[in-house]
């Protein structure tokens, strides 16, 4: 879909939608056409609960007076209370409204200068927000589909927002649909099947970041094994597809500038291994490397906008399977810092491979922080539904700013202790620790304190978006499938605090 940024004036033909604030009160626009229409506008508010609160729509079909096929009114609460995430709710509710309705051309006017006064957002950024909204709802991962009817094809072709302050706006949303493009990126990884997406693949996906000019080394298992990553290199040993750890550098800051580092979990099929998974509900294993796919797809967002700032971001990718050569629940490994693990469930496989990545970015790079994302445990889901990703740090600083960025951008985390009283449940008989706790409890701050073994006291964060990185009901601005969690919360942590 064409997304493009105008002029405000009311089209002659196809849809358009245009604003209602709290309390009935009708934009600029909305005013312009309940005339036109002989007073349809207020006809239809007189006549339905729609008064404009935030989240409401309602549409008028074949309106009186004009050639429009529909105008759809889009509430918008207390223009004062807008924040940049109800612009692009409502950016992507009028996609949705729109994409199966048969209409071809719409446009979006709302009168930017008017809601300007009582918003801290500038006019341009209230226009890119709505388009970024649409654009984002527009996702579709349809590629593997060959008898698509036409009317499960979205019919809208191009979109327009209005708006008197059209060169403003198409600047701001330049840059956000360079984020946008990283979330489609991490969307698709994540949809992927796994016969289609292991980890030599999923490698060969990283190294198109270097159009963007993003430097990608792709390490095979002998480089690996060279380095001590035993821990990681276990966990692939079971398949027939060999491991590997992706390194992406995107130089966008002053030259020689200590990084940021974004770390992933990249198991692009786990079957649990040895400590095989139950059957039912094991398709949905191949969203395993959702946390590499939100790191791939943020590399992305930063180097598509320019970003002014040096960035490092490291995958380890593996196959989890059972064979003959697969890891063995007992197995003891000796990871890249020289700690050893006792291995006692192979299904408890991303911190042995994130234990090796993020040993490796801190001991090389030497980043300012560490934020490691992975679909880590079923216990974060447990805690915390599809609502909020689970935040392990041992930095108050970048927690704060973590927490202050997913607010922003609606990615919301929740933070949870760190503790050394929680390592007891990680002592080994045999080895420097096992891989897992000893009971039922506390299995998310159990996993987190593991990794932060690995992280030698560089400031750093694990994000589990185990029940955020693929989406079961879909929301306004994400259909069903992979969300790109993630990406805007890094893109805009940095943006805020790290950029030169």
């Amino acid at each position: 879909m064409e997304i493009d940024i105008k002029g405000g004036a009311i089209p002659g033909r196809g849809a358009v939608a245009v604003a209602v604030c709290k309390g009935g009160k009708l934009s600029p626009a909305a005013i312009e056409l309940d005339k036109t229409t002989e007073g349809a506008i207020k006809q239809v508010m007189r006549s339905t609960r729609f008064v404009g609160n935030k989240g409401q729509h309602t549409e008028i079909l074949a309106p009186r007076g004009t050639r429009l096929d529909r105008i759809l009114l889009l509430g918008l609460g207390d223009p004062a209370e807008l924040k940049q995430t109800d612009l692009e709710i409502l950016g992507g509710r009028t996609f949705n409204a729109w994409a199966k309705s048969g209409v071809k051309t719409g446009k979006i006017i709302i009168d930017a200068e008017d809601l300007a006064a009582g918003t801290k957002l500038t006019k341009g950024a209230i226009q890119a927000h709505i388009a970024v909204g649409a654009r984002l709802a527009s996702y579709r991962f349809d590629k593997y589909h060959t008898k698509l009817k036409e009317e499960d094809k979205p019919a809208l072709e191009s979109l327009v927002i209005g708006t008197r302050s059209a060169a403003a706006a198409r600047d701001v949303f330049a840059d956000l649909d360079k984020v946008a493009e990283g979330v489609f990126l991490t969307r698709d990884l994540v949809s992927e099947p796994p016969n289609i997406l292991y980890p030599q693949t999923l490698a060969d996906r990283c190294q198109e970041l270097t159009r963007l000019g993003v430097k990608v080394e792709v390490l095979g298992e002998a480089q690996m094994k060279n380095l001590g990553m035993g821990s990681l290199l276990g966990v692939g040993q079971g398949s027939s597809r060999e491991s590997r750890l992706v390194v992406m550098q995107w130089s966008g800051g002053r030259k020689n500038g200590q990084p940021v580092a974004f770390v992933g979990k990249g198991v692009t099929f786990d079957t649990g291994g040895i400590s095989i998974k139950p059957a039912a509900g094991m398709e949905d294993m191949k969203w395993d490397m959702g946390g590499s796919a939100s790191v791939i797809g943020t590399m992305a967002a930063l180097a598509g906008r320019k970003a002014k700032v040096n960035a490092v971001g490291v995958v380890g990718l593996v196959e989890n399977m059972p064979d003959g050569n697969a890891q063995r629940p007992g197995d003891v490994v000796t990871s890249m810092s020289g700690q050893t693990i006792e291995v006692l469930n192979t299904d408890a496989e991303g911190r042995l491979v994130l234990a090796d990545a993020l040993w490796y970015t801190q001991d090389r790079f030497k980043p300012q922080f560490m934020v490691n994302l992975a679909t880590l445990t079923g216990a974060i889901i447990v805690a915390l539904g599809s609502e909020h990703a689970g935040l392990f740090s041992n930095n108050d600083e970048l927690s704060d700013r973590l927490l202050e960025a997913g607010k922003t951008v609606e990615e919301k985390l929740w933070r949870f202790p760190l503790h050394k009283n929680y390592d007891a449940d990680l002592k080994s008989q045999i080895a420097d620790m096992r891989n897992i706790g000893t009971g039922r409890g506390a299995g998310s701050i159990t996993a987190a304190q593991f990794l932060q073994r690995y992280v030698n006291d560089v400031p750093w964060a694990h994000l589990d978006i185990a029940g955020v990185a693929w989406s079961q009901k879909g929301s306004p601005i994400a259909p069903k499938g992979g969300t790109g969690y993630g990406v805007r919360l890094l893109d805009e942590l940095v943006r805020r605090n790290y950029e030169s």
